[in-house]
């Protein structure tokens, strides 16, 4: 990328189809996002000449000042439009298509986003642009709204919880919380009062409605677990993190298996996809401690 101001955010002819799709998609949506590529340059220009016409004339008025204050605040958002749109491009696939990303969700999208000027944020909105041209669908408008009001705490918080995750099946992600008082958790800053902020902000259920998952005072569990074919027989594909679990259900009616106490919200499921903190030491083993009664290991343990 280039360090001279007076070319393009992006040299075109240098990225990827996907890439190039993405910027003349955006561009089109939003009235030309990045045109003029100089928008920042010529408005500070303008406002310099405006101010030394005013200086012939009379003192700087509280008009002028709050004209150079507009162009600036608008420079700003467009720098934030570009940064973010730039940010996204290493998260396109290859076969992604963005020319049929919704011109409207395009919109909405650099509508709410424009104001985020932090680079964490910024990072976090570029995978969601990203992945909204990957698979076009993947993120609803209210979830784009919805991370327009998250500040910087309460993603970081979420995306600790996400930390916590366990895939089982084809089942949505799951955060795995059964004992909110135990030290996996509260080491991380996971605990009651953090469950109950992500809960009244809308990102977790203490309640599930899932049909394969039956509620019961103690938490959440799974009914009728489904058997998934991972080349063992009676065994169960469970995994956290890419590593798998292999599971043996009793009894194919009335057995169940405990997944804890929260669940994400469908706006929670959607942001789950963006989450890129790494793995809780220890909380593999942990889980798998919960869960013995359904592993039967193949080996006979050492005396």
């Amino acid at each position: 990328m280039s360090d001279d101001k007076s070319t393009s955010l992006v040299n075109l002819g240098e990225l990827s189809k996907p890439a190039n799709t993405l910027i003349k998609k955006v561009s089109s949506a939003v009235s030309g996002v990045f045109e003029p590529w100089q928008i920042k340059r010529v408005a500070k220009a303008e406002a310099e000449a405006s101010l030394i016409k005013a200086n012939t004339e009379i003192q700087i008025t509280l008009r002028l000042r709050a004209m150079n204050r507009f162009i600036e605040e608008e420079a700003n958002k467009q720098e934030n439009m570009e940064e973010i749109t730039k940010k996204s491009i290493s998260h396109l696939s290859e076969k992604s298509d963005p020319d049929k990303m919704d011109d409207d969700w395009v919109t909405n999208f650099f509508d709410k986003s424009r104001i985020i000027s932090d680079n964490e944020m910024q990072n976090l909105w570029a995978q969601v642009l990203a992945g909204e041209a990957n698979s076009p669908g993947t993120y609803s408008k209210r979830t784009v709204n919805f991370l327009s009001s998250l500040d910087k705490k309460d993603a970081e918080l979420f995306q600790t919880l996400c930390r916590y995750c366990w895939f089982v099946g084809n089942l949505t992600p799951l955060p795995l919380v059964f004992n909110v008082e135990n030290e996996i958790y509260n080491k991380n800053g996971i605990n009651f009062k953090s469950l109950i902020h992500l809960k009244n902000i809308g990102l977790i259920n203490f309640d599930i409605d899932i049909e394969l998952i039956n509620v019961d005072a103690a938490g959440f569990n799974i009914r009728h677990f489904q058997k998934f074919d991972i080349g063992l027989i009676n065994k169960n594909a469970v995994s956290y993190y890419g590593q798998p679990l292999a599971l043996t259900m009793k009894n194919e009616t009335n057995d169940t298996l405990d997944i804890g106490q929260v669940s994400f919200t469908q706006i929670g499921i959607e942001l789950v996809k963006i989450s890129q903190s790494p793995r809780v030491p220890g909380f593999y083993e942990y889980v798998k401690e919960q869960w013995k009664v359904h592993i039967q290991d193949d080996k006979k343990p050492n005396n």
